[in-house]
């Protein structure tokens, strides 16, 4: 009998302890997954986190769903230009003529004249800080003959990439009705961007760069807001509202992000650094 006693005893004790584990497990995951994510309340935001090392989506909110990519369209100007120069049709130093539409459109741009013409480093380091859109069209008219068929060259591109719901019409992402992406094509083109041109990537690093004697600044202020942000590019008209795509790594993790539709600057930056704040401790490392 008292062997009986002692073995239930023992049986006891050993579910409690199992009890109290599971306990334990159950609100440790409720504490991992009860921290809160941040919110917009515009109604054209979309928003993805995606852990840059395993492709895994941490985080997303109407990322299908299409939106204008505004500026975040230069992106893929430069995908055009990085792959140009990979293969050898054109150097840092090629001269890109300005034509007067390239000439005319309309700002942000760095008020070419017609005829003149511009490097294509100071051309790439343009496009990624001052977002210029003279440049972006006259990009588009040496490299596709005309911006409108350099515009079914993005496309076609994105298709390869997996950008399954982007239509470019224009080389700058000013005003198109038909001009579309969606938050998840934008996060596909920047890991994109990194893992075909590591070696010109740091272009989307710039804070700024000299022209003519003067230093021209970028619109990223995520790149100081955020610790390890290294990319990759900003971006806004009426229609988009506020666009942002960032690439952080920070101690072997590494995550890609893209918010859109955001109804400041201010707003935007400061969510985008939620969001990466939030989900980095869940990336995992190389």
């Amino acid at each position: 009998m008292a062997a009986d006693r002692l073995r239930r005893f023992f049986l006891s004790f050993s579910l409690m302890l199992i009890a109290v584990a599971l306990g334990a497990c159950s609100t440790s995951e409720v504490m991992r997954t009860s921290a809160p994510v941040p919110t917009s309340a515009s109604s054209k935001y979309a928003a993805i986190v995606i852990d840059a090392n395993s492709g895994r989506t941490l985080h997303a909110v109407a990322a299908d769903e299409p939106r204008y990519p505004a500026s975040l369209t230069k992106m893929m100007t430069l995908y055009m230009v990085f792959e140009a120069i990979q293969q050898g049709r054109m150097t840092p130093s090629t001269q890109i003529p300005v034509s007067a539409y390239a000439a005319s459109r309309p700002p942000t741009k760095l008020y070419l004249k017609a005829g003149q013409s511009v490097d294509a480093d100071t051309a790439m380091r343009s496009l990624a800080t001052k977002s210029a859109n003279d440049v972006a069209t006259a990009v588009a008219e040496y490299l596709g003959g005309s911006e409108t068929r350099f515009a079914d060259m993005m496309t076609a591109k994105a298709r390869q990439l997996g950008m399954t719901h982007t239509v470019f019409r224009n080389a700058s992402g000013l005003p198109d009705a038909q001009q579309r992406t969606t938050a998840r094509d934008m996060a596909v083109l920047s890991l994109a961007l990194r893992r075909h041109f590591p070696s010109m990537y740091g272009y989307f690093g710039l804070r700024g760069f000299a022209y003519r004697g003067k230093t021209i600044r970028g619109h990223n202020k995520v790149l100081d807001m955020v610790s390890g942000a290294d990319g990759i590019k900003t971006g806004y008209t009426r229609a988009s509202g506020f666009n942002l795509a960032t690439s952080v790594s920070r101690d072997g993790k590494r995550l890609v992000a893209v918010v859109m539709g955001e109804k400041t600057a201010r707003e935007r930056d400061a969510l985008m650094a939620q969001l990466v704040e939030r989900f980095l401790p869940e990336a995992s490392r190389r």
